[in-house]
Protein backbone atom coordinates (compact mmCIF):
# COMPACT_ATOMS: atom_id res chain seq x y z
CA UNK A 1 0.00 0.00 0.00
CA UNK A 2 1.60 3.34 -1.03
CA UNK A 3 1.98 5.98 1.67
CA UNK A 4 0.15 9.33 1.65
CA UNK A 5 3.43 10.98 0.63
CA UNK A 6 3.78 8.62 -2.33
CA UNK A 7 0.20 9.25 -3.43
CA UNK A 8 0.64 13.03 -3.16
CA UNK A 9 3.85 12.89 -5.19
CA UNK A 10 2.19 10.72 -7.83
CA UNK A 11 -0.71 13.19 -8.18
CA UNK A 12 1.71 16.09 -8.52
CA UNK A 13 3.64 14.17 -11.18
CA UNK A 14 0.40 13.50 -13.08
CA UNK A 15 -0.49 17.20 -13.23
CA UNK A 16 3.09 18.19 -14.05
CA UNK A 17 3.07 15.71 -16.94
CA UNK A 18 -0.06 17.40 -18.31
CA UNK A 19 1.59 20.82 -18.02
CA UNK A 20 4.67 19.59 -19.88
CA UNK A 21 2.51 18.22 -22.67
CA UNK A 22 0.72 21.56 -22.98
CA UNK A 23 4.04 23.40 -23.18
CA UNK A 24 4.77 21.37 -26.31
CA UNK A 25 1.76 22.90 -28.05
CA UNK A 26 3.96 25.44 -29.80
CA UNK A 27 4.06 22.79 -32.53
CA UNK A 28 0.98 23.24 -34.74
CA UNK A 29 0.36 19.50 -35.19
CA UNK A 30 0.46 19.00 -31.43
CA UNK A 31 -1.93 21.90 -30.90
CA UNK A 32 -4.30 20.45 -33.49
CA UNK A 33 -4.34 17.16 -31.53
CA UNK A 34 -5.13 19.10 -28.36
CA UNK A 35 -8.03 20.92 -30.05
CA UNK A 36 -9.33 17.59 -31.31
CA UNK A 37 -9.35 16.39 -27.71
CA UNK A 38 -11.14 19.56 -26.65
CA UNK A 39 -13.86 19.01 -29.27
CA UNK A 40 -14.41 15.44 -28.10
CA UNK A 41 -14.45 16.18 -24.36
CA UNK A 42 -16.02 19.64 -24.18
CA UNK A 43 -18.11 18.69 -21.11
CA UNK A 44 -15.00 17.89 -19.07
CA UNK A 45 -13.21 20.45 -16.96
CA UNK A 46 -10.12 22.13 -18.40
CA UNK A 47 -8.05 20.20 -15.87
CA UNK A 48 -9.41 16.83 -17.01
CA UNK A 49 -9.06 17.75 -20.69
CA UNK A 50 -5.39 18.47 -19.92
CA UNK A 51 -5.04 15.14 -18.12
CA UNK A 52 -6.74 13.14 -20.89
CA UNK A 53 -4.62 14.81 -23.57
CA UNK A 54 -1.39 14.30 -21.64
CA UNK A 55 -1.99 10.58 -21.21
CA UNK A 56 -3.69 9.76 -24.53
CA UNK A 57 -3.99 12.52 -27.19
CA UNK A 58 -5.91 10.09 -29.44
CA UNK A 59 -8.73 9.48 -26.92
CA UNK A 60 -12.25 9.96 -28.29
CA UNK A 61 -14.57 8.67 -25.53
CA UNK A 62 -13.70 7.61 -22.00
CA UNK A 63 -15.62 5.68 -19.34
CA UNK A 64 -14.90 3.61 -16.26
CA UNK A 65 -14.18 -0.14 -16.36
CA UNK A 66 -17.65 -1.19 -15.16
CA UNK A 67 -19.45 1.51 -17.19
CA UNK A 68 -18.03 0.09 -20.41
CA UNK A 69 -19.52 -3.29 -19.46
CA UNK A 70 -22.92 -2.22 -18.16
CA UNK A 71 -23.73 0.77 -20.39
CA UNK A 72 -22.01 -0.18 -23.65
CA UNK A 73 -21.59 -3.98 -23.53
CA UNK A 74 -17.85 -3.59 -24.10
CA UNK A 75 -14.89 -4.89 -22.11
CA UNK A 76 -11.52 -3.28 -21.47
CA UNK A 77 -8.76 -5.16 -23.27
CA UNK A 78 -6.32 -7.07 -21.11
CA UNK A 79 -3.18 -5.12 -20.21
CA UNK A 80 -4.56 -1.65 -21.06
CA UNK A 81 -3.23 1.26 -18.99
CA UNK A 82 -5.89 3.47 -17.42
CA UNK A 83 -6.24 7.21 -18.04
CA UNK A 84 -6.57 9.10 -14.76
CA UNK A 85 -9.04 11.98 -14.37
CA UNK A 86 -9.75 14.14 -11.34
CA UNK A 87 -13.07 13.70 -9.52
CA UNK A 88 -14.17 16.00 -6.69
CA UNK A 89 -14.51 14.70 -3.14
CA UNK A 90 -17.72 16.27 -1.80
CA UNK A 91 -18.32 16.39 1.95
CA UNK A 92 -21.31 17.39 4.05
CA UNK A 93 -20.27 20.43 6.08
CA UNK A 94 -20.63 20.74 9.84
CA UNK A 95 -21.97 24.01 11.30
CA UNK A 96 -18.40 24.93 12.32
CA UNK A 97 -17.08 24.28 8.79
CA UNK A 98 -19.87 26.37 7.26
CA UNK A 99 -18.92 29.24 9.55
CA UNK A 100 -15.23 28.89 8.77
CA UNK A 101 -15.88 28.78 5.03
CA UNK A 102 -18.51 31.54 5.26
CA UNK A 103 -21.09 29.55 3.31
CA UNK A 104 -24.65 28.30 3.70
CA UNK A 105 -24.11 25.37 1.33
CA UNK A 106 -24.73 21.95 2.82
CA UNK A 107 -21.89 20.36 0.89
CA UNK A 108 -18.54 21.49 -0.48
CA UNK A 109 -15.60 20.12 -2.47
CA UNK A 110 -12.82 19.25 -0.01
CA UNK A 111 -10.37 17.63 -2.41
CA UNK A 112 -9.92 15.48 -5.49
CA UNK A 113 -9.27 11.82 -6.19
CA UNK A 114 -7.90 10.43 -9.43
CA UNK A 115 -10.21 7.87 -11.03
CA UNK A 116 -9.21 5.34 -13.72
CA UNK A 117 -11.02 5.52 -17.05
CA UNK A 118 -10.37 3.90 -20.43
CA UNK A 119 -10.77 5.17 -23.98
CA UNK A 120 -13.06 3.33 -26.39
CA UNK A 121 -9.96 2.30 -28.39
CA UNK A 122 -8.86 0.29 -25.34
CA UNK A 123 -12.07 -1.74 -25.34
CA UNK A 124 -13.76 -4.42 -27.45
CA UNK A 125 -17.43 -5.23 -27.97
CA UNK A 126 -20.51 -3.67 -29.52
CA UNK A 127 -20.14 -0.45 -31.57
CA UNK A 128 -20.68 2.77 -29.61
CA UNK A 129 -23.24 5.20 -31.01
CA UNK A 130 -22.36 8.88 -30.67
CA UNK A 131 -24.67 11.85 -31.20
CA UNK A 132 -21.96 13.44 -33.34
CA UNK A 133 -22.11 10.47 -35.72
CA UNK A 134 -25.67 11.44 -36.57
CA UNK A 135 -24.93 15.17 -36.83
CA UNK A 136 -21.88 14.53 -38.99
CA UNK A 137 -23.85 12.42 -41.45
CA UNK A 138 -26.33 15.22 -42.10
CA UNK A 139 -23.98 18.20 -41.97
CA UNK A 140 -21.61 16.68 -44.51
CA UNK A 141 -24.02 18.18 -47.05
CA UNK A 142 -22.94 21.79 -47.72
CA UNK A 143 -26.57 22.80 -48.06
CA UNK A 144 -27.05 21.84 -44.43
CA UNK A 145 -23.89 23.74 -43.42
CA UNK A 146 -25.47 26.80 -45.06
CA UNK A 147 -28.68 26.20 -43.11
CA UNK A 148 -26.72 26.10 -39.85
CA UNK A 149 -24.81 29.27 -40.83
CA UNK A 150 -28.09 31.12 -41.50
CA UNK A 151 -29.65 29.83 -38.27
CA UNK A 152 -26.62 30.89 -36.23
CA UNK A 153 -26.55 34.31 -37.88
CA UNK A 154 -30.31 34.79 -37.23
CA UNK A 155 -29.89 33.70 -33.61
CA UNK A 156 -27.12 36.24 -33.01
CA UNK A 157 -29.15 39.03 -34.65
CA UNK A 158 -32.39 38.23 -32.85
CA UNK A 159 -31.34 36.83 -29.47
CA UNK A 160 -28.14 38.75 -28.61
CA UNK A 161 -26.86 42.33 -28.70
CA UNK A 162 -24.57 41.42 -31.61
CA UNK A 163 -25.38 42.44 -35.18
CA UNK A 164 -24.23 40.22 -38.06
CA UNK A 165 -24.19 41.61 -41.60
CA UNK A 166 -22.72 40.55 -44.94
CA UNK A 167 -20.68 42.52 -47.47
CA UNK A 168 -18.88 41.53 -50.70
CA UNK A 169 -15.50 39.84 -50.15
CA UNK A 170 -13.90 42.44 -52.43
CA UNK A 171 -14.49 45.12 -49.79
CA UNK A 172 -12.69 43.20 -47.01
CA UNK A 173 -9.10 43.57 -48.28
CA UNK A 174 -8.43 39.84 -48.36
CA UNK A 175 -10.17 39.00 -45.07
CA UNK A 176 -13.15 36.66 -44.77
CA UNK A 177 -14.82 38.76 -42.08
CA UNK A 178 -14.17 40.86 -38.98
CA UNK A 179 -15.55 41.83 -35.58
CA UNK A 180 -15.90 45.54 -34.73
CA UNK A 181 -15.83 45.98 -30.92
CA UNK A 182 -16.94 49.64 -30.98
CA UNK A 183 -20.26 48.75 -32.66
CA UNK A 184 -20.50 45.13 -31.47
CA UNK A 185 -20.90 44.11 -35.11
CA UNK A 186 -19.74 41.03 -37.01
CA UNK A 187 -19.22 41.45 -40.75
CA UNK A 188 -18.93 38.39 -43.01
CA UNK A 189 -17.98 38.08 -46.68
CA UNK A 190 -21.39 37.11 -48.00
CA UNK A 191 -20.23 35.84 -51.39
CA UNK A 192 -17.69 33.34 -50.01
CA UNK A 193 -18.20 30.24 -52.22
CA UNK A 194 -17.02 27.72 -49.58
CA UNK A 195 -19.99 27.36 -47.21
CA UNK A 196 -17.97 25.53 -44.55
CA UNK A 197 -15.38 28.33 -44.55
CA UNK A 198 -18.18 30.87 -44.24
CA UNK A 199 -19.58 29.14 -41.15
CA UNK A 200 -16.09 28.79 -39.67
CA UNK A 201 -15.55 32.53 -40.19
CA UNK A 202 -18.76 33.29 -38.28
CA UNK A 203 -17.57 31.06 -35.41
CA UNK A 204 -14.19 32.84 -35.50
CA UNK A 205 -15.70 36.34 -35.29
CA UNK A 206 -18.20 35.25 -32.64
CA UNK A 207 -15.26 34.00 -30.55
CA UNK A 208 -13.66 37.45 -30.92
CA UNK A 209 -16.89 39.06 -29.70
CA UNK A 210 -16.95 36.87 -26.59
CA UNK A 211 -13.24 36.99 -25.77
CA UNK A 212 -12.13 40.39 -27.05
CA UNK A 213 -15.17 42.70 -26.96
CA UNK A 214 -15.10 46.04 -25.14
CA UNK A 215 -16.45 44.47 -21.93
CA UNK A 216 -14.27 41.37 -22.07
CA UNK A 217 -11.58 40.79 -19.49
CA UNK A 218 -9.30 39.65 -22.33
CA UNK A 219 -9.79 42.60 -24.71
CA UNK A 220 -6.19 43.78 -24.32
CA UNK A 221 -4.58 40.53 -25.46
CA UNK A 222 -1.96 40.97 -28.24
CA UNK A 223 -3.33 40.65 -31.78
CA UNK A 224 -1.59 37.35 -32.56
CA UNK A 225 -2.89 35.92 -29.29
CA UNK A 226 -6.46 37.01 -30.11
CA UNK A 227 -6.35 35.57 -33.62
CA UNK A 228 -5.01 32.27 -32.36
CA UNK A 229 -7.74 31.97 -29.73
CA UNK A 230 -10.54 32.82 -32.16
CA UNK A 231 -9.26 30.39 -34.79
CA UNK A 232 -8.93 27.66 -32.17
CA UNK A 233 -12.56 28.13 -31.08
CA UNK A 234 -13.71 28.04 -34.73
CA UNK A 235 -11.74 24.86 -35.37
CA UNK A 236 -13.23 23.14 -32.29
CA UNK A 237 -16.77 24.22 -33.28
CA UNK A 238 -16.37 22.88 -36.82
CA UNK A 239 -14.86 19.62 -35.55
CA UNK A 240 -17.92 19.24 -33.33
CA UNK A 241 -20.23 19.16 -36.37
CA UNK A 242 -17.93 16.83 -38.27
CA UNK A 243 -16.24 19.31 -40.65
CA UNK A 244 -12.43 19.37 -40.51
CA UNK A 245 -11.11 22.86 -41.30
CA UNK A 246 -7.53 22.10 -40.30
CA UNK A 247 -6.25 22.82 -43.82
CA UNK A 248 -7.11 26.51 -43.49
CA UNK A 249 -7.03 26.91 -39.73
CA UNK A 250 -3.90 25.89 -37.91
CA UNK A 251 -0.92 27.11 -39.90
CA UNK A 252 0.16 29.62 -37.26
CA UNK A 253 -2.21 28.82 -34.41
CA UNK A 254 0.46 27.67 -31.90
CA UNK A 255 3.08 30.40 -32.38
CA UNK A 256 1.95 32.32 -29.28
CA UNK A 257 3.49 32.84 -25.83
CA UNK A 258 5.39 29.96 -24.25
CA UNK A 259 4.82 31.09 -20.66
CA UNK A 260 3.08 28.29 -18.75
CA UNK A 261 0.59 30.55 -16.97
CA UNK A 262 -0.38 32.29 -20.22
CA UNK A 263 -0.88 28.96 -21.98
CA UNK A 264 -3.13 27.60 -19.22
CA UNK A 265 -5.12 30.82 -19.18
CA UNK A 266 -5.51 30.87 -22.94
CA UNK A 267 -6.63 27.24 -23.14
CA UNK A 268 -9.16 27.81 -20.37
CA UNK A 269 -10.60 30.78 -22.27
CA UNK A 270 -10.75 28.77 -25.50
CA UNK A 271 -12.60 25.98 -23.70
CA UNK A 272 -15.20 28.34 -22.18
CA UNK A 273 -16.16 29.88 -25.53
CA UNK A 274 -15.93 26.54 -27.37
CA UNK A 275 -18.45 25.04 -24.95
CA UNK A 276 -20.84 27.92 -25.57
CA UNK A 277 -20.51 27.69 -29.37
CA UNK A 278 -20.93 23.90 -29.34
CA UNK A 279 -24.09 24.06 -27.21
CA UNK A 280 -25.57 26.79 -29.45
CA UNK A 281 -24.75 24.90 -32.64
CA UNK A 282 -26.09 21.58 -31.35
CA UNK A 283 -29.34 23.26 -30.31
CA UNK A 284 -29.76 24.99 -33.68
CA UNK A 285 -28.89 21.80 -35.59
CA UNK A 286 -31.53 19.94 -33.60
CA UNK A 287 -34.14 22.62 -34.40
CA UNK A 288 -33.28 22.37 -38.09
CA UNK A 289 -33.71 18.61 -38.01
CA UNK A 290 -30.03 18.07 -38.79
CA UNK A 291 -29.24 16.46 -35.45
CA UNK A 292 -30.96 13.13 -35.89
CA UNK A 293 -31.24 11.39 -32.53
CA UNK A 294 -30.83 7.61 -32.33
CA UNK A 295 -34.05 7.23 -30.35
CA UNK A 296 -36.10 8.75 -33.20
CA UNK A 297 -35.50 5.46 -35.06
CA UNK A 298 -36.20 3.11 -32.18
CA UNK A 299 -38.18 0.62 -34.25
CA UNK A 300 -35.06 -0.13 -36.32
CA UNK A 301 -32.93 -0.97 -33.28
CA UNK A 302 -32.40 -4.55 -32.18
CA UNK A 303 -33.55 -5.67 -28.72
CA UNK A 304 -29.93 -5.72 -27.58
CA UNK A 305 -29.37 -2.16 -28.87
CA UNK A 306 -32.54 -0.99 -27.12
CA UNK A 307 -31.44 -2.51 -23.82
CA UNK A 308 -28.00 -0.96 -24.17
CA UNK A 309 -29.53 2.46 -24.90
CA UNK A 310 -31.86 2.07 -21.92
CA UNK A 311 -28.99 1.24 -19.57
CA UNK A 312 -26.88 4.11 -20.91
CA UNK A 313 -29.72 6.62 -20.49
CA UNK A 314 -30.40 5.41 -16.95
CA UNK A 315 -26.82 6.22 -16.06
CA UNK A 316 -27.00 9.62 -17.79
CA UNK A 317 -30.17 10.49 -15.86
CA UNK A 318 -28.43 9.67 -12.58
CA UNK A 319 -25.39 11.79 -13.51
CA UNK A 320 -27.30 14.76 -14.95
CA UNK A 321 -27.22 17.93 -12.84
CA UNK A 322 -29.07 20.33 -15.14
CA UNK A 323 -32.87 19.98 -14.50
CA UNK A 324 -33.79 20.60 -18.16
CA UNK A 325 -31.24 18.09 -19.40
CA UNK A 326 -32.45 15.57 -16.81
CA UNK A 327 -36.05 16.01 -17.96
CA UNK A 328 -35.10 15.50 -21.62
CA UNK A 329 -33.14 12.35 -20.75
CA UNK A 330 -36.10 10.97 -18.77
CA UNK A 331 -38.39 11.56 -21.77
CA UNK A 332 -35.97 9.63 -23.98
CA UNK A 333 -35.82 6.87 -21.36
CA UNK A 334 -39.63 6.67 -21.33
CA UNK A 335 -39.71 6.40 -25.14
CA UNK A 336 -37.32 3.45 -25.09
CA UNK A 337 -39.22 1.83 -22.20
CA UNK A 338 -42.45 2.19 -24.18
CA UNK A 339 -40.86 0.59 -27.26
CA UNK A 340 -39.47 -2.33 -25.22
CA UNK A 341 -42.88 -2.81 -23.55
CA UNK A 342 -44.71 -2.80 -26.90
CA UNK A 343 -42.32 -5.35 -28.37
CA UNK A 344 -42.67 -7.60 -25.32
CA UNK A 345 -46.48 -7.48 -25.52
CA UNK A 346 -46.42 -8.31 -29.25
CA UNK A 347 -44.06 -11.22 -28.64
CA UNK A 348 -46.26 -12.60 -25.85
CA UNK A 349 -49.36 -12.24 -28.01
CA UNK A 350 -47.69 -13.95 -30.96
CA UNK A 351 -46.52 -16.78 -28.71
CA UNK A 352 -50.05 -17.27 -27.33
CA UNK A 353 -51.54 -17.39 -30.83
CA UNK A 354 -48.97 -19.93 -31.99
CA UNK A 355 -49.47 -22.11 -28.90
CA UNK A 356 -53.23 -22.16 -28.18
CA UNK A 357 -52.89 -25.41 -26.21
CA UNK A 358 -51.04 -23.55 -23.43
CA UNK A 359 -53.57 -22.33 -20.89
CA UNK A 360 -53.31 -18.70 -19.86
CA UNK A 361 -53.16 -17.96 -16.10
CA UNK A 362 -56.49 -16.93 -14.68
CA UNK A 363 -56.77 -13.45 -13.32
CA UNK A 364 -57.06 -12.88 -9.57
CA UNK A 365 -60.61 -11.61 -10.15
CA UNK A 366 -61.69 -14.88 -11.80
CA UNK A 367 -60.13 -16.95 -9.03
CA UNK A 368 -61.81 -14.84 -6.38
CA UNK A 369 -65.28 -15.38 -7.89
CA UNK A 370 -64.89 -19.17 -7.69
CA UNK A 371 -64.02 -19.20 -4.01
Amino acid sequence: MPSKTDVKAWKAQLVAQAEQQILKLTDSDQFKKYLNTLAKFHHYSARNIDLIYAQNPQATQVAGFKQWQTAFNRTVNRGEKAIRIAAPIIKKLTPAEKKRLDTTDERAIVGYRYLPVFDVSQTSGEPVLSAKDFVKENLADHQNVTSLYNAFKDYLNQQTDLQVSEVPLATLNGAKGYFQPSTNEIVIGGDEPDNALKLKTLYHEYAHSQLHGLKSAFKDRPRAYQETQAEAVAYVAMQNIGVDTGNYSLGYVATWAKDKAVIHSALSEIQQVSNKVIELSDGLAKQLGLQKEPEHDLKKLSAQELNKSYQGLQQQVQQARNPQQKSELKNKLNDIHHEISNRTQKQLQAFAEQNPEIKQPKSELDQGLKR
